[in-house]
């Protein structure tokens, strides 16, 4: 059974980050695995990386995905698939229910990117600028806000930010479309949702100093993983500085 799930061949791969005396306790928030219908992986990776010599937990909401996408021909499905299930697989089975998060025991919130975030934490990717949000991510957010502890969101996650929280400045990279910036749409609604919006480019960030709030495009922007991970890396970076 062991060598099957893997549970037990080897202790260390499945406990909990050890953070440093004083280090500050991020909340890492996935939204599924897979780019299309889940968490972005390789920014999720990062944002780990990035946190690893402080410490971090994954929480993710414990409900059914909007629905499950072949990665290969990039078409739905006819599967049925749980968010905090398949999120498990990048936070290698470490991972709590959100709705168990308590903001009290935690100095930041991190929310990566990916398709996820607008199907199964929010109805953007159906809905847009007249989406909502889930009850639970929504209460998480406003949480840290009124807490004035640091969030930092990239890729298209800093959407939930422009919905919930009016008048916030946040970036998702450039507003003009092109070969580079394939999503550039998404910052006009956002700018219709009342947001200050910020151009930048992937390897830059954006601080709401007023609203504690770091924001970077990641893959909203056509480039390689490693100008994707820098831009990560000053978002960790700065939110810890925040916290």
């Amino acid at each position: 059974r062991k060598l099957l799930t893997g549970k037990g061949l080897c202790p260390a791969h499945t406990a909990p980050p050890c953070p440093g005396a004083g280090s500050p306790k991020v909340a890492i928030v996935l939204s599924g695995c897979g780019v299309y219908d889940g968490s972005e992986i390789h920014e999720s990776s990062a944002v780990l990386v990035h946190l690893s010599r402080e410490g971090a937990q994954f929480y993710a909401p414990d409900v059914e995905q909007m629905h499950v996408v072949d990665h290969v021909k990039g078409q739905p499905t006819q599967e049925k698939r749980n968010v905090l299930v398949e999120s498990a697989r990048i936070a290698r089975g470490n991972i709590k229910d959100l709705a168990t998060l308590n903001v009290k025991e935690l100095d930041a919130l991190i929310i990566p990117g990916g398709f996820g975030v607008a199907k199964n934490l929010s109805t953007w990717a159906t809905q847009g600028k007249n989406c909502t949000v889930s009850k639970v991510v929504e209460d998480t957010l406003k949480a840290f806000h009124a807490a004035k502890k640091p969030i930092g969101m990239c890729c298209i996650s800093p959407v939930l930010a422009a919905k919930i929280f009016p008048g916030c400045e946040v970036t998702v990279g450039q507003d003009k479309e092109c070969e580079k910036w394939p999503y550039a749409k998404t910052a006009e609604a956002m700018k219709e949702l009342g947001c200050k919006y910020m151009n930048k480019h992937v390897d830059e960030i954006h601080v709401d100093v007023k609203n504690k709030l770091v924001t970077t495009s990641a893959f909203m922007c056509n480039a390689p993983v490693h100008e994707v991970y820098d831009g990560i890396g000053k978002m960790i970076k700065e939110v810890l500085k925040l916290a």
